[in-house]
């Protein structure tokens, strides 16, 4: 350990984030690999280690037996200070070594609130933030990650993006980047040859103009780059890697747990949902390998608990099988099984007498709008007595406890949508009172409300999000609303949705802005401790660019989008014909009912999808 980092740890909190030496680590010879690899997650060490994504791709790049792909983790205040006061540089976990040692730096951006943070772990590494100012092949610096579905507002700072599932792609990326190592490749011709890798976005190879209005007039690829980028996936999910001997971390996480993915994608279609679209194909592992893969993790990190992951999980079929296979072995050890992402249109006894044979966990569901004729327009499809007769089911069962998710914001909504949750509440307290088996314990219901943001890649893509001002009279309606003690109300943070709007639907504009938010002090934006709208909105002033433009603005149905470039697999003309039936409140049918000709099975080498 260098001895400046042994100075700094008895300064700072919870130590063990920056250590290393944890539980199946994996060590090699760095003096035996050809390719160094520092994996980057642009948070805290506890955000980090509890993403199932990252956990993969370690174990998958580490696969490759000339690649050494090793951790690295934001720091917080505390030790971002020490570090800068010592000089010691951004380093990765498993070595020590400084970052900007490494053949590759890659960043996992999940959420567009942490393009500040990524800046902050290039300087700490003194690596230059810009590719134009990085014109050896190495390092080379690249992202992947759900905000990378739109890559123009990160793009200046990049040498390239992979757009979708990593599994095989990142691979592919590493073994082209071996060769051009050892062959003594320029970066222009790195870059050139892996545009060639399907799902392969170089930014550098694309020319970006506009008109006067500051729409986009045109994208053009050059030297052989292709005009879309078609994100990766993984067929055979059942085949999919999988480590069942993940690293245990040292210190406490925020999800310390066996994480089993049960399937990606989603069948239901909801129009606000990014992740719902930019997932799809859905593709489900077999009850079977689920099993197997569970009780192997669980017997080789230790953990108490297994959750069962999916955009919905109560969706997957045969749940049922799964948790009967699991609980067969977690039951006689005390091992909890929770279910996150339930629907209330399927949440059953039978399911729930399987949660709670070890411990009761806590029910959510998410609603998102106060009315049936909002959540027909968003294609929620879930009705008053769906949610009534799950509260019933779960109030009859014991529990005491239900947080309701709802947003604000979302495009046809009245403000008697919104007192519509206020009597919603209601609703689920007196079923509280008829149904629930033990009333001495009263009952918590909880709402909460964020604020709509348009995603890129989603039907509400063109929609625009509503004022500050706007989100909290809304806010105050529903508090209004509210008389039932039992009943507490939480909402987000309204600037900080409009910054993330702003993020989401930007152009390679907003990379000037990201950057002056860093140089006046910015990082760990996703945390509330650190973020500053002020310090936000001074630096749009200060480039010239208008949040509004991006965040409040509804988008033409025929101008060119920034993230046009990235085809995610569902086609346009389908997003349009969602967008239209909301505005008639028109219902479409989930993908195991009717297929809505998405155009996402198309990147299934066999037509076919799992939903």
């Amino acid at each position: 350990m260098d001895k400046r980092l042994e100075r700094i740890l008895p300064k700072v909190q919870k130590p063990a984030r920056y250590t290393g030496g944890e539980y199946n680590q994996i060590i090699k010879d760095k003096e035996k690999v050809d390719i160094r690899l520092a994996f980057c997650f642009p948070d805290t060490y506890e955000i980090g280690m509890s993403n199932l994504g990252m956990s993969i791709l370690y174990h998958t790049m580490n696969s490759l037996d000339y690649v050494w792909c090793e951790r690295v983790f934001a720091p917080w205040g505390d030790m971002h200070e020490e570090m800068k006061k010592a000089g010691l540089p951004l380093y990765a976990l498993e070595s020590g070594d400084s970052v900007g040692e490494f053949d590759a730096v890659a960043f996992s951006i999940g959420y567009e609130m942490a393009y500040t943070t990524v800046l902050d772990m290039l300087d700490m590494s003194g690596i230059p933030l810009r590719s134009a100012d990085r014109p050896d092949l190495l390092p080379l610096v690249f992202a992947g990650g759900t905000a990378c579905v739109n890559p123009e507002p990160m793009a200046p700072f990049m040498d390239l993006f992979v757009i979708g599932e990593g599994e095989e792609m990142n691979n592919e990326l590493l073994a082209l980047l071996h060769r051009a190592k050892l062959e003594g490749w320029s970066k222009h011709d790195f870059l050139t040859k892996a545009a060639q890798i399907g799902g392969v976005y170089v930014p550098s190879l694309y020319e970006v103009e506009y008109k006067a209005d500051g729409t986009l007039a045109s994208v053009t690829a050059k030297d052989g780059a292709p005009e879309r980028v078609t994100k990766r996936i993984v067929e055979d999910f059942d085949a999919a890697p999988f480590p069942t001997n993940p690293i245990v971390p040292s210190t406490e996480v925020v999800h310390d747990r066996v994480n089993l993915e049960l399937f990606r994608g989603c069948v239901r279609g909801c129009r606000f949902c990014q992740a719902g679209h930019v997932y799809r194909p859905i593709r489900a592992k077999k009850p079977e390998t689920l099993i197997r893969q569970g009780i192997e993790t669980l017997k080789n990190t230790g953990h108490e608990d297994v959750t069962l992951l999916s955009l919905s999980t109560s969706d997957y079929r045969p749940l049922p099988e799964l948790c009967d296979g699991l609980l067969d072995y977690c039951e006689g050890r005390s091992i909890g099984l929770s279910l996150p992402s339930l629907r209330a249109d399927n949440f059953s006894m039978e399911i729930m007498e399987r949660l709670q044979k070890v411990r009761k966990s806590g029910l959510t569901f998410a609603v998102e709008g106060g009315s049936q004729r909002l959540r027909d327009a968003i294609n929620k499809n879930v009705t008053e007595e769906d949610l009534l007769n799950t509260c019933r089911i779960a109030f009859e069962g014991g529990w005491n406890s239900v947080k309701l998710y709802y947003m604000l914001g979302l495009p046809t909504e009245t403000d008697e949508d919104i007192v519509g949750i206020a009597e919603m509440a209601n609703q689920v307290l007196h079923c509280w009172r008829q149904y629930a088996k033990n009333k001495n314990r009263g009952v918590k219901i909880t709402i909460s409300t964020s604020c709509f943001i348009p995603k890129p890649h989603s039907p509400f893509q063109w929609e625009a999000q509503i004022s500050i001002e706007e989100y909290l009279r809304r806010v105050n309606l529903l508090r209004s609303s509210i008389v039932a003690r039992n009943v507490t109300y939480n909402w987000h943070d309204a600037e900080t949705s409009l910054i993330e709007a702003a993020l989401s639907r930007a152009d390679r504009r907003a990379a000037d802005v990201i950057e002056e938010v860093w140089r006046s002090g910015g990082r760990l934006d996703a945390w509330t401790d650190y973020f500053s709208f002020d310090r936000w909105i001074k630096a749009f002033e200060k480039c010239g660019v208008d949040p509004a433009f991006y965040a409040n603005r509804e988008f033409s149905t025929d101008e060119l989008l920034p993230w046009d470039v990235i085809d995610v697999g569902v086609r346009k003309a389908h997003l349009l014909r969602e967008r239209q039936r909301c505005y008639e409140s028109t219902l479409s049918p989930d993908c195991r009912k009717q297929c809505s000709a998405c155009g996402a099975a198309r990147l299934l080498k066999e037509v076919r999808c799992d939903g």
